[in-house]
């Protein structure tokens, strides 16, 4: 029999799992959707089918994918969780059997199972393969229709270990770029370097050394460089095997933002000091004039104790976002601006200006870290040529997502387009869909499509026509 979940505030409300799958073939909708407006919203985040053992930490919970397929005026729906060995044998089991906190809370039953992941944390497209990712394991394949899992992906055999949940696709040549972070596990600060071409061959493996072993999660790219942003976020393998927590912040050591040319070999990176601040998600980044310019979301300090155990004040962790700025003509340290002064978090924008100048930003705000709200209850969009953040608040009791952008069908005009996000009516207990124009993301939403169930809040999604993903920036 299934027990109950425990109070946790990461496994209540707007955070609250669902314990079933689904299909619905027509949402009822309120408003209109835009004409043209085609293609499949894809959402994945922590979902854990069973109670957890010991303490939950979502970074590990079990991934739901969630589709909303727009077609001829119709919105449906369908979830299914991604089948990882470790999902497998705990549906068998009917009962959880690893922990997603401590792996000492593993049942005795899978001691020696080797994990699949999470698979949680984003799901895109490339070369006509959907694939879920979470940065701890290769890819699992998932069928876009369908969702039923593939399985793992490993390019072929060219993978030979974990991939980012943030891949860059270079919208002029078709290319996705990724890193991994640990890679063969020696815990020295490297990361290596890929490039799949088009086709979704890996044709480029590089090894970049870095400055310590640091938890990183997101990177950017531009036209012809690849930058990686490297927070004292640090695991020890000395504090592991003393028992203490193997993962620190350790602010004193500074940050380092690595400049990598796109052609070059890994060893040719160039590290240059910043000051201490933790970024887990990249806006975009652009060159120009000698400089490279790294917007993201920036906060103090992470939610993540000192080696001696003190833990950041609440203030530290809300996020701003930021712009951080590498000259190429000298050795100055980089020279960090904050943006706006709106908490917000999980950054987009216009992907077809991936990597080159934009004007435009999307973000989920109003809410999250520092705040004493771990929701978001509003949408915002930046504009670099005003400086000004325009927002639309859900309200209270209404949880939103991240905002995802796709254009308007025909337009080549930057962030000429939709936002697609889904929002939690905490009152309802039910999700939706909810469609924005972009530029006028203020108005609030042109239309809604209604489940009649709660959309866990989750992590990341992409958007692509008629089944396939578009690709994340």
């Amino acid at each position: 029999m299934a027990a109950p979940y425990p109070v946790d505030p990461l496994l209540s409300g707007p955070f609250a799992p669902i314990r079933m799958e689904c299909d619905c073939a027509d949402l009822i909708l309120e408003g209109d959707l835009p004409r043209g407006l085609e293609g499949t919203l894809y959402r994945i985040g922590p979902n854990p089918q069973f109670a957890p053992r010991g303490a939950y930490n979502p970074l590990q919970g079990d991934g739901m994918i969630h589709a909303f397929r727009l077609e001829g005026g119709r919105v449906s729906y369908r979830n299914r969780w991604v089948r990882t060995r470790q999902w497998s044998l705990e549906r068998e089991a009917g009962r959880a059997l690893f922990a997603t906190a401590d792996p000492r809370d593993h049942d005795p039953s899978v001691a020696g199972v080797r994990s699949q992941g999470a698979a949680n944390t984003h799901i895109v497209a490339h070369a006509g393969r959907l694939l879920a990712l979470e940065e701890g394991h290769p890819p699992i394949e998932i069928e876009a229709d369908t969702l039923e899992t593939r399985g793992p992906y490993d390019f072929g055999g060219r993978l030979p270990g974990p991939m980012t949940a943030h891949p860059k696709f270079d919208p002029a040549t078709g290319e996705m770029l990724f890193f991994a972070n640990f890679p063969d596990r020696r815990f020295d600060g490297a990361l290596s370097l890929y490039v799949a071409d088009a086709a979704g061959e890996i044709v480029r493996a590089e090894r970049v050394p870095g400055p310590y072993p640091a938890l990183v999660h997101d990177f950017a790219v531009t036209e012809s460089h690849v930058v990686f942003v490297v927070c004292p976020l640090i695991l020890s393998l000395e504090r592991l095997q003393a028992g203490a927590a193997p993962i620190a912040w350790e602010p004193e050591r500074g940050a380092f933002v690595g400049v990598l040319p796109r052609a070059a070999a890994g060893s040719e990176v160039r590290w240059s000091p910043a000051p201490a601040g933790m970024a887990w998600h990249m806006l975009n980044a652009f060159e120009a004039d000698g400089r490279i310019h790294i917007d993201l979301c920036q906060q103090a300090a992470p939610a993540f104790p000192k080696p001696d155990g003190t833990a950041a004040p609440e203030e530290e962790l809300r996020q701003f976002l930021t712009r951080w700025t590498v000259d190429l003509r000298g050795d100055a340290p980089v020279a960090v601006r904050r943006l706006s002064g709106t908490v917000c978090e999980y950054p987009r924008m216009d992907e077809r200006r991936s990597g080159r100048s934009y004007r435009y930003g999307f973000v989920a705000c109003l809410g999250g870290p520092g705040t004493g709200d771990l929701a978001h209850r509003g949408i915002g969009r930046f504009d670099h040529a005003t400086g000004q953040m325009r927002i639309w608040t859900a309200g209270e009791g209404q949880a939103i997502s991240e905002p995802v952008f796709t254009p308007r069908p025909g337009s080549s005009e930057e962030g000429d387009g939709y936002l697609l996000a889904t929002i939690y009516d905490e009152p309802r207990r039910a999700s939706c869909l909810a469609v924005f124009d972009a530029g006028q993301v203020e108005t609030g939403p042109l239309a809604r499509a209604w489940l009649d169930h709660r959309v866990p809040a989750g992590f990341h999604g992409s958007f692509g026509e008629r089944g396939r993903a578009q690709a994340d920036a």
